[in-house]
């Protein structure tokens, strides 16, 4: 599959969900105005079922527009099809790329930079945050070395963009042998709450110091 193309799902399964879910999304900014828009695959579809997403990044006006499945192409298809029209939202998070499996590294970060390019023209002021594709699989394998591949690739192709940035995530869930705990992932790819919690807080480090740095201080001289 080409990376860079907008691609629609295909409905292998024959119920038109993941259509379906596009369709609820955009329905959502209707009536909402968020603040952050998370966007991207299983790992950012999986935060919002963990205590961090209700404790962090609830608070923070977030949507989150993550389907598990989605491959680079899925998620450019989306925005191409309305999921980020009519929203001001000052930061996008997008993790995509882990299920472009049969894609090269440089095919899969040319496909995350073509996403980034896509969203600046929906959102011109907006920042775009990077999190670090995670490793996977118990032990040592080719797809996680994969992984850490394209993340090499997307830093070097998005240093230098304008209120862009790569957040690496992955520190903590490789151990020193090598493999990955079930208590950080689960299924050796989603996280759990304690692997979220890991993964996630320079994310939400980052999208406070965003979200607060334009902010004007607040006047701190006791009213007589």
């Amino acid at each position: 599959m080409n990376t860079c193309v907008p691609t629609p799902l295909e409905d292998t399964n024959g119920d038109n969900r993941w259509i379906s879910i596009h369709k609820r999304f955009v329905s959502e900014l209707r009536d909402k105005d968020p603040e952050v828009i998370f966007i991207g695959d299983c790992i950012l579809e999986g935060l919002q079922f963990t205590e961090m997403w209700n404790e962090c990044f609830a608070p923070m006006h977030c949507l989150n527009f993550s389907i598990r499945d989605d491959r680079t192409e899925n998620t450019l298809w989306r925005i191409h099809n309305g999921v980020l029209d009519n929203v001001r939202a000052r930061i996008v998070v997008v993790h995509v790329g882990t299920n472009n499996v049969d894609n090269t590294p440089e095919e899969t970060a040319e496909g995350i930079v073509t996403l980034v390019r896509a969203i600046r023209e929906k959102l011109p002021e907006a920042y775009i945050v990077l999190p670090t594709l995670l490793p996977r699989g118990h032990m040592p394998n080719k797809l996680r070395e994969k992984n850490g591949q394209v993340n090499r690739l997307v830093a070097g192709l998005c240093s230098g963009m304008p209120r862009v940035q790569t957040v690496s995530i992955e520190k903590g869930l490789v151990q020193s042998d090598g493999t990955i705990s079930h208590h950080d992932m689960y299924d050796y790819l989603n996280l759990t709450n304690a692997g979220c919690k890991k993964a996630f807080e320079p994310v939400y480090e980052l999208l406070h110091q965003i979200l607060t740095e334009n902010e004007p201080e607040k006047d701190l001289t006791p009213s007589e």
